[in-house]
């Protein structure tokens, strides 16, 4: 059983890599987006997914009109310290702020594993003192996500205070929907242990790095979302050359792979186990 505080590095670089992995819509969606965003190149690898750290505790149902087996981001409770009104910004950093820089990446899907352009997110956090300022808005702000459905946070590492693990406050909305409430927590912290409120589902994934700590995460709202595109109607004329791991595909662009043809859903970069067959969010058959 995979233990859930254990440090995201193994879920990124699997101690075993002839040990097969399935490739989800949802990975092959981030690493395509962020072909073009600017991300930590060494989050990238796979989904930093709550999920990624969850045990081996038997198959979950999946998540409606999703393959990926993950349920929507779980919520948590709000807490006494929330402030509306939090100014826009990603970075939450002042001048003299002292604390490990922490920056945090991810993106926001809906149900049909499509990322959400112009969600909110709206965060707060205790400072590296275990204080939250509630008088002004230090180290509170909200932003949205880019067209990509990516988002951005640059912060410090939260401090602890007595009877909470080390954790980020977050508000999730897509436009005109519900409110996601819900909070983010560190892989390897010995209060995961105690604190009663912590659900490994919640794990961010953590490592060192850019002169302090990077962490990713993605949210999964509970938003309907209408499928890619489908099936092209039969007769399509004989597609293109054969298909070739590391060439650069743009949308639309047709290849022969297993003497069947595949129509490019989105640009990406081909590597060896996202051949057409294999991943769907990437080709359909033509």
């Amino acid at each position: 059983m995979r233990d859930p505080g254990r440090d995201s590095d193994d879920a990124l670089h699997p101690a075993d890599p002839e040990r097969p992995r399935r490739i989800t819509r949802k990975a092959v969606l981030r690493a395509a987006l962020a072909a073009t965003a600017a991300v930590p190149v060494a989050l990238i690898g796979g989904p930093a997914l709550a999920r990624t750290f969850t045990p081996d505790a038997g198959p979950v149902p999946l998540t409606p009109a999703c393959d990926d087996g993950d349920h929507p981001t779980p919520e948590q409770t709000e807490g006494p310290y929330f402030k509306p009104a939090s100014p826009e910004r990603t970075s939450l950093l002042e001048p003299g702020m002292p604390g490990t820089r922490l920056t945090v990446t991810g993106y926001v899907f809906g149900r049909a594993c499509l990322p959400v352009t112009g969600a909110l997110l709206d965060f707060w956090q205790a400072d590296a003192n275990g204080a939250y300022d509630n008088v002004r808005y230090r180290l509170r702000g909200h932003q949205y996500t880019d067209s990509r459905g990516s988002f951005a946070l640059t912060t410090i590492v939260p401090g602890l205070y007595p009877g909470r693990t080390r954790h980020i406050h977050v508000k999730v909305q897509a436009p005109g929907r519900p409110v996601l409430t819900t909070q983010l927590y560190f892989p390897n912290e010995p209060r995961n242990n105690t604190d009663a409120i912590f659900d490994a589902r919640l794990l961010m994934a953590v490592r060192d790095g850019g002169g302090g700590r990077e962490a990713a995460f993605d949210f999964v709202l509970d938003l309907p979302q209408e499928p890619g595109p489908g099936p092209t109607p039969t007769g399509t004329p004989p597609p293109g050359g054969a298909w070739t791991a590391g060439t650069a595909y743009r949308a639309g662009e047709r290849v022969v792979y297993g003497g069947r043809g595949y129509v490019c859903l989105q640009p990406h970069t081909a590597q060896r186990g996202w051949e057409p067959p294999s991943v769907p969010a990437l080709w359909r058959a033509a």
